[in-house]
């Protein structure tokens, strides 16, 4: 059985889901606030590879760019919300039907439960402060069943 990475259409998949999802974010005034002090230039081929590397693809992100606490880091000490995350939510579901993943697909399910979970889980973890996470954090793997332990 092929992994999500590999149904997804691989680094490419993942690279038009992520700019798909970018230019949803920053069209949604509340969502782009999170991105009000700036990002990196390559922002989408880095949260491609994080995508890739959570899905069953390669350890590009890890061995090039950082590890979970670094990314989660990055999410942390804004204080909750809830809203903002929702509506992210909402940018990643318009982006999969952007990249052609219709509501029938079994991918689509996949794709959208990870990244739900992601948001609302890892990545609003830590509201009070990023000195909270903790150091060595290896990065989540998500599989056609969910999240593998």
């Amino acid at each position: 059985m092929q992994s999500v990475y590999e149904a997804v259409g691989g680094t490419e998949g993942l690279l038009r889901l992520a700019e798909a999802w970018h230019h949803r974010v920053m069209a949604d005034e509340m969502v782009s606030h999170a991105f009000s002090q700036g990002f990196h230039p390559q922002h989408s081929e880095r949260l491609a590879a994080y995508w890739a590397e959570a899905l069953g693809g390669p350890t590009v992100y890890s061995d090039s760019y950082g590890d979970e606490t670094s990314v989660v880091r990055l999410h942390s000490g804004h204080g909750p919300h809830e809203e903002m995350d929702r509506r992210a939510i909402a940018c990643f579901d318009q982006a999969l039907e952007d990249v052609g993943l219709n509501a029938s697909e079994p991918l689509r399910q996949v794709l959208h439960d990870y990244f739900a979970w992601a948001t609302r889980t890892t990545m609003s973890h830590y509201h009070e402060s990023a000195d909270d996470v903790p150091e060595g954090l290896g990065i989540p793997q998500w599989s056609w069943d969910g999240l593998r332990r």
